[in-house]
């Protein structure tokens, strides 16, 4: 192979996986899905590599039919039977990788992995679920791999840890005459670890690599309950023990022809881990504090309602790089939806594209876009453990749905 497709090659390869990957992968992902986890910065061949990315993020999600408790029509109240079912959201992210020693390169990067933000309002007929909730994440890691020279090409392995630290709340109608509104406020943090494999031969642009991030123990969930004073005012409160997802991801790249590279990955996060967070006053005993029907004997005074189950991705691409400035690259995205049944994420289909400028060997510049479709469904009662139900507060339907995404993303090698 000769120096120039071996050039072409190696550009693509680097450019579509931290371009494509980053950018598209967030435009819209189930559960509390955000910008995710990503480490490919820590497989840039530069002894030194910054960057930074930001991507913007439009759902356009919308609410119709839309009842009350039990099924009500709220409509002869003022209350309307449709609404906004989503806001548009930032995803940044920055990282620095080095080479430490030969064959010994590490990464630190913040992200925010999680989030979810909704604002339907107070005058729609489901907002004794849901007037607005905003949740955050910020996430720190520090990952490093150790590579060494295995048949033609060379075996890497990857291990890792994280901290984040998650907050956010939830606004709702506690009453109907007169209109009362509640909130709760929580925040959590907890560590995590990550490994993994991957095995590389540079000169065909081949890389698979398969990475497992942990659960993330977040057993010190504590807030606010804020109630209109005539219903007791504010007062602390927690929530039981509840775990961020684990992950398993697949990445597969490889060059096809000159200046030509396909890709594509697999990914599996275990959502079903979050179910419904019961929130309790302090000073009720732990072992009272669960979800779980009118006879359960739990002490819960409200909860956060997800019903998740787990998540799939999948995607693939191509990726081209016209000359030493130029590159783009385009990929399809499949999204299982982690809603069924309660809840309005359904599966996604995701078109992005994107390209890439370097002006100089050791600058690049990037910019991607995508538009995909969120599919229609019903959020109504499903049943849960111990004979809970969730979404007996609300109910309302929803159509096929356009969101969109840009990003852009520089950077600099040393």
């Amino acid at each position: 192979m000769n120096i120039l497709r071996l050039k072409a090659l190696a550009g693509a390869g680097c450019f579509s996986i931290i371009l494509i990957g980053a950018a598209l992968h967030p435009a819209h992902a189930g559960g509390l899905e955000r910008g995710g986890y990503d480490i490919d910065l820590l497989f840039d061949p530069a002894p030194v590599a910054t960057e930074a990315e930001a991507t913007y993020v439009m759902p356009d999600r919308k609410y119709k039919n839309a009842r009350g408790p039990g099924g009500a029509d709220l409509s002869p109240l003022g209350f309307s039977t449709s609404a906004d079912g989503a806001e548009p959201y930032w995803v940044p992210r920055i990282g620095v990788k080095a080479q430490v020693v030969q064959g010994v390169d590490c990464m630190f990067d913040y992200s925010q992995p999680w989030g979810a933000h909704t604002a339907p309002g107070s005058t729609w007929s489901g907002a004794f679920s849901n007037i607005e909730t905003d949740i955050k994440s910020d996430n720190y890691a520090a990952t490093c791999s150790y590579k060494f020279d295995a048949g033609k090409g060379q075996l890497r392995f990857i291990g890792g840890v994280f901290y984040q630290d998650i907050s956010g709340f939830k606004e709702s109608l506690v009453n109907l005459l007169p209109a009362l509104t509640g909130r709760v406020d929580l925040e959590a943090s907890g560590w995590g670890w990550r490994a993994g494999v991957a095995y590389e031969i540079p000169e065909i642009a081949l890389r698979a690599s398969l990475v497992y991030n942990s659960q993330v123990k977040l057993d010190n969930i504590s807030g606010t309950l804020t109630l209109p004073a005539i219903l007791g005012g504010a007062n602390p409160i927690y929530g039981a023990t509840q775990h961020m997802p684990d992950s398993v991801e697949l990445k597969l790249q490889s060059g096809i022809a000159p200046g030509w590279l396909a890709f594509g990955s697999i990914k599996w996060v275990n959502w079903s881990v979050l179910q419904s967070v019961p929130i309790c006053y302090v000073g009720t005993a732990t072992s009272d504090c669960f979800t779980g029907g009118p006879l359960s004997g739990s002490q819960q005074v409200t909860s956060l309602d997800l019903m998740y189950r787990d998540g799939w991705t999948v995607s693939g691409g191509i990726g081209h790089k016209f000359n030493d400035q130029w590159s783009a690259a385009t990929q399809l995205t499949w999204d299982r939806g982690t809603s069924h049944g309660y809840g309005a994420q359904t599966d996604t289909w995701t078109l992005g594209g994107g390209v890439a400028y370097t002006p100089q060997p050791n600058i690049e510049v990037r910019l991607a876009g995508a538009i995909g479709v969120m599919t229609s469904g019903h959020s109504g009662i499903v049943n849960g453990p111990d004979g809970f139900q969730a979404g007996t507060d609300a109910s309302y339907d929803f159509g096929n749905d356009l969101v969109t995404a840009i990003s852009g993303g520089l950077k600099i090698k040393f």
